[in-house]
C-alpha cells in the first residue's frame, strides 16, 4: 500500500510500528538475547533481568499458558512465523495479554534467531479491525471508493468502482475521472472533489446523472460523498470519494413523483378533451419524449364504446420535447383508422400493452405512409409503448409513448409505470366521459325545455341570450319566455331554479309549462306567481311523500311582466327575483321598484304587482343572477356594469345582447345566464277604437252600428257581417250579466280584435245548446266565427275578447 495512504481515519496507529512495539530476540533454545526499552515499559523487566534466561521461565508461570505457548512455538516452527495473542506475566505479577508477531531471522553463520514484536492485545485487535475494514472497503464493499491525489489523479479505487467504470482496479492509478466519464459529467464530479479539497468541508450524498464511456447508451445516477484526507500533521494527502449507483432508487422515486403529479394534474375538469391534454402534458418528458392520446370515437361523445368492435379513433392530444413532432404525429382532431398490424390496434384488440423497439428504418404499420415513417426516424424515435386506457372494464383508447432522446429502449419497468400511469388517467377520462354523457343529456333536456325561437311580436322587439354554466357546475334551471297574450299584449318572463343538474332542468321545465298554462288564463302577474307558488309547494309535498331523494323544489325565483302596447303600461311582479333594468329612449337608466315577494315554494305569502307607463322605444332588460353576481363580482358592481353595457352605442337589440354578453360574462360562466331584452312598441291611435256602450236593451244594436262604421273607416267592410255577430253576442252577454259601464274596443293589427269589458266577474261558459233551449248559443257562435276567444280578468271586472284573421277588402269588388 502507498505510504501516502497510510492514514484513512482517526483510529490508532499501527501497534507494531518501531516506536510503539516491544522487540524481543530469542535464540533457537528460547533464551532471551535481545530486549528493547519498549518491552521493559510494557512488561516491567529490565534487560539485565531477562537476557540469557528462558523466555518461558521469565514470562510465564501458569501451566495452561505454558501449554499454549508451546503449541504456538510448534506452529511457528512449521510455518516459519506466527501471529496471535499471548498471555504474559508482568514483573509485578499481574497478567498481561500481548499481541505478538514472530519471524525467523537467519544469521551469517547459518544459525537462526526468533524476532518477536509485541503490543498490547487491545491495540492490536483494534488495529486489525481497522485493517479488516479497510480491506473490506477495497475488496468486498458494494459501495465504490476512490482515492484521489491533490491534483485529482486517481491513486486507488476499490472493486465496486472498477465494476462501475468497466476498467480493472489496478489500471486506474494515475488516471482522471474524464478517462471514464463523458466530459460534462466528469467536470461536474471534479468540481465537487475540488470544492471538498479546497474547503475541507465534506459533501454528502450528492446525486448526479453520469454516462460511462464504456457504456454510452446507459445513463446512471450516482450518489457521491467526499471528504478530505490529512495526516497527523495536517498535511493534505488528497480526497476520498464514495460512490453508489442509485439509478434504481432514483427511478423509483421519479416514478412515484410522476404518479403523484399525475394524480394532481390529471382530471382537474370533467371534460374529456381537457383530461386527455393533461395526460399528455404530464407524461412528457419524465415518462416519454413524445406522447399521443387517442380515444375511441364514442368516448368523445360521452358514449360507452362497444367492446370488441373497435373502429375509428380520434387524436385527442399530442406532446413532445420538440415541435417537429407535429410533422410526424397525426394532428389533434384527426380521426384515425389504424391498420390491424399497428401496435395501437393490437393493444385495443388484445387489451394489453405493446412494447416495440425499432432497429432499422422500417415501420411495417406505416408502409402506406413512408414519408411519415422517415420523419419519425429522423427524430430518432426508436422505442414505443402503447398502453390501453381502460377503466371499469371498458377500453376507452390508447396512449402511445415514444422515446428518442435517451438511447436505451423502454424496459419492462417503464411499461409497468406506463400501465399504472394509464390506469389512473383512464379512470379520470372515464369519469369525464360519464359526466359528458350525463351533461349532454341534461343539456339536451334543458334546451328542449327552453324556447327554440322567440317569434316577433307587435308589442315589443325582443332579443335574448342563454349561456349554460361551465360543465363542471352542471346545467342550471334558468329560463326565459316571451308569451303572446290577448289584446296584443305580451308577457316577458325570466326564472331561475336554485341548484344545478338534471333535477334543476326538469323543475325549470315544469315551471315554464305552468307559466304558459297560467298565461293562457290571462291572469294578472301577481296571481300567476301565487299559482306558481302553490304548484311548487304541492310538488314538494308530493315528492316528500314518495321519498324521492332528489333536492326539494323550494328555491325557484321568477319575474313576470305584461306589457300592453295600446296603453303602454307594463305590469310586473317578482318572486324574489332580481328586478329588471329599464332604459328610456333618451338613455336614462333605472331599476323599477317592484316588490320582491318570497321565492316560489314557501307557500301562503302574498305577491304584489307594480305598474309602469313606458315610453315607446323603452328598453327593458330581464336577467338571472348569474349575469350580475359571481364569486369575483358582487351584485352592485354587476348591476353597474350591466347599466353601462345597456347604454353602450348599439344599432340593434342583438348587438346590445352581444355587448352585455362580452362585458359581463367569462368564457365559461359558473352559473347559467338568461338574458331577455325587449324594446317596447306602441300601437298607433288610429288602429284602436274604444266606446262606452249604454246599459240599455238597445246595446247590441249600438255595438253593431259602431263596429260597422269603424270597419268601413278601416276598409274592412268584408268583415262587417261576422264582426257584427261577434260584438252583438258579446255586448248582449255583458248587458245580461254585468253591472255598471260596458266598454267596446276594436284593435286592428295582423288580426281584428273585438273586446267587451264590464264590471262583472261572472265567467262565461261555452256549452252546446239543446234544440228546446231559448239561449246558450251566443258564445258557441262566437267560438265558431272567431279564430280565438277568451276571457281575461282585471281588478275591477273582466274582458271577453275574440280575434279574427284580418282580411282586407278586395279593391276590384269595391269598385264594381
Amino acid at each position: 500500500m502507498d505510504a501516502s495512504l497510510s492514514t484513512f481515519s482517526e483510529g490508532p496507529e499501527d501497534p507494531f510500528a518501531a516506536r510503539r512495539a516491544a522487540s524481543v530476540v530469542l535464540d533457537p533454545r528460547g533464551r532471551v538475547v535481545g530486549w528493547s526499552e519498549r518491552a521493559e515499559e510494557l512488561l516491567g523487566y529490565t534487560a539485565e533481568e531477562v537476557l540469557g534466561r528462558s523466555a518461558i521461565d521469565v514470562l510465564m508461570d501458569s501451566p495452561e499458558d505454558r501449554g499454549f505457548v508451546l503449541a504456538a512455538v510448534a506452529a511457528c516452527l512449521r510455518e516459519q512465523g506466527w501471529f496471535g495473542i499471548v498471555p504474559l506475566r508482568h514483573r509485578e505479577g499481574h497478567r498481561v495479554e500481548m499481541g505478538c508477531r514472530a519471524r525467523v531471522v537467519l544469521r551469517p553463520d547459518a544459525t537462526y534467531e526468533w524476532y518477536i514484536v509485541g503490543a498490547p492485545a487491545q491495540e492490536v485487535l483494534q488495529w486489525e479491525t481497522d485493517r479488516s475494514v479497510l480491506d473490506g472497503l477495497f475488496r468486498r464493499s458494494p459501495i465504490g471508493l476512490a482515492i484521489y491525489a491533490p491534483d485529482l489523479r486517481i491513486l486507488r479505487v476499490n472493486r465496486a468502482i472498477a465494476n462501475f467504470s468497466g476498467v480493472p482496479a489496478e489500471y486506474h492509478r494515475g488516471l482522471r475521472v474524464a478517462d471514464f466519464l463523458f466530459r460534462a459529467d466528469a467536470e461536474a464530479v471534479e468540481a465537487q472533489l475540488r470544492q471538498v479539497l479546497e474547503s475541507g468541508k465534506s459533501s454528502i450524498f450528492a446525486e448526479q446523472p453520469v454516462r460511462i464511456l464504456a457504456v454510452p447508451q446507459q445513463e446512471l445516477v450516482a450518489s457521491a460523498s467526499a471528504f478530505r484526507m490529512q495526516d497527523s500533521s495536517g498535511r493534505v494527502l488528497g480526497v476520498a470519494q464514495t460512490v453508489e449507483d442509485v439509478t434504481d432508487r432514483v427511478q423509483a422515486r421519479r416514478r412515484l413523483a410522476l404518479l403523484n403529479e399525475a394524480s394532481a394534474r390529471i382530471g382537474t375538469t370533467l371534460d374529456v378533451a381537457t383530461t386527455a391534454r393533461e395526460l399528455a402534458e404530464v407524461a412528457v418528458p419524465d415518462l416519454a419524449d413524445y406522447v399521443t392520446v387517442d380515444l375511441l370515437e364514442p368516448v368523445n361523445r360521452g358514449e360507452e364504446p362497444d367492446q370488441g368492435t373497435y373502429g375509428e379513433m380520434r387524436r385527442m392530444a399530442t406532446r413532445g420535447i420538440s415541435p417537429d413532432a407535429l410533422r410526424v404525429m397525426y394532428p389533434v382532431g384527426d380521426v384515425i383508422n389504424f391498420p390491424p398490424e399497428a401496435p395501437y390496434s393490437r393493444c385495443l384488440v388484445e387489451h394489453r400493452p405493446v412494447l416495440e423497439t425499432f432497429q432499422d428504418s422500417r415501420l411495417p404499420w406505416l408502409a402506406d405512409d413512408p414519408e411519415r415513417a422517415e420523419r419519425a426516424f429522423g427524430l430518432g424515435l426508436h422505442s414505443l409503448m402503447v398502453v390501453p386506457l381502460a377503466a371499469r372494464g371498458l377500453v376507452l383508447g390508447t396512449i402511445g409513448l415514444w422515446r428518442s432522446r435517451r438511447p436505451e429502449p423502454f424496459e419492462e419497468d417503464d411499461l409497468t409505470l406506463a400501465e399504472e400511469f394509464a390506469s389512473r388517467a383512464a379512470l379520470c377520462i372515464d369519469n369525464a366521459r360519464r359526466y359528458t354523457q350525463q351533461h349532454q343529456a341534461a343539456l339536451t333536456l334543458q334546451h328542449s325545455l327552453l324556447p327554440a325561437e322567440v317569434p316577433g311580436h307587435p308589442a315589443a322587439e325582443v332579443a335574448h341570450r342563454y349561456r349554460p354554466a361551465d360543465p363542471a357546475a352542471g346545467v342550471g334551471g334558468d329560463w326565459f319566455d316571451v308569451i303572446p297574450l290577448s289584446g296584443l299584449r305580451v308577457a316577458l318572463v325570466v326564472g331561475d331554479v336554485v341548484g344545478h343538474g338534471t333535477h334543476a332542468a326538469v323543475t325549470m321545465g315544469r315551471l315554464r309549462t305552468a307559466v304558459h298554462t297560467l298565461a293562457n288564463l290571462d291572469l294578472a302577474p301577481d296571481e300567476i306567481l301565487a299559482h306558481l307558488d302553490a304548484l311548487v309547494d304541492r310538488l314538494a309535498v308530493e315528492q316528500e311523500a314518495t321519498g324521492t331523494p332528489s333536492p326539494q323544489l323550494i328555491g325557484a325565483t321568477c319575474l313576470y311582466a305584461v306589457y300592453d302596447p295600446v296603453s303602454r303600461r307594463c305590469t310586473m311582479a317578482r318572486a324574489n327575483h332580481l328586478p329588471p333594468v329599464m332604459v328610456t329612449p333618451d338613455g336614462q337608466v333605472s331599476i323599477p321598484d317592484v316588490p320582491a315577494g318570497p321565492p316560489l315554494g314557501l307557500g301562503g305569502l302574498p305577491f304584489e304587482s307594480a305598474e309602469l307607463e313606458l315610453a315607446e322605444g323603452s328598453l327593458l332588460a330581464l336577467y338571472t343572477d348569474g349575469l350580475v353576481e359571481s364569486r369575483r363580482q358582487d351584485l352592485d358592481d354587476g348591476l353597474a356594469r350591466l347599466r353601462a353595457a345597456l347604454t353602450a352605442p348599439a344599432r340593434t337589440l342583438e348587438e346590445t345582447c352581444t355587448a352585455v354578453e362580452e362585458a359581463m360574462l367569462p368564457e365559461h360562466p359558473a352559473d347559467d345566464v338568461a338574458l331577455l331584452i325587449a324594446r317596447t312598441r306602441a300601437l298607433a291611435a288610429e288602429k284602436v277604437a274604444t266606446w262606452e256602450l249604454p246599459t240599455e236593451p238597445t246595446i247590441a244594436a249600438e255595438a253593431r252600428k259602431l263596429a260597422t262604421r269603424q270597419l268601413a273607416e278601416w276598409q274592412l267592410d268584408e268583415m262587417a257581417v261576422t264582426t257584427e255577430l261577434i260584438v252583438s253576442e258579446l255586448a248582449t252577454n255583458a248587458y245580461r250579466y254585468a253591472n255598471g259601464p260596458i266598454t267596446l274596443r276594436l284593435i286592428r293589427h295582423r288580426d281584428l280584435i273585438c273586446e267587451v269589458s264590464d264590471r262583472s266577474s261572472t265567467a262565461p261558459h261555452l256549452r252546446q245548446a239543446r234544440t228546446t233551449d231559448e239561449g246558450g248559443r251566443g258564445l258557441f257562435l262566437v267560438a265558431q266565427l272567431a279564430q280565438r276567444w277568451g276571457t281575461r280578468y282585471v281588478r275591477d271586472g273582466k274582458t271577453i275578447w275574440a280575434e279574427q284573421p284580418l282580411r282586407m277588402a278586395d279593391p276590384k269588388r269595391s269598385m264594381g
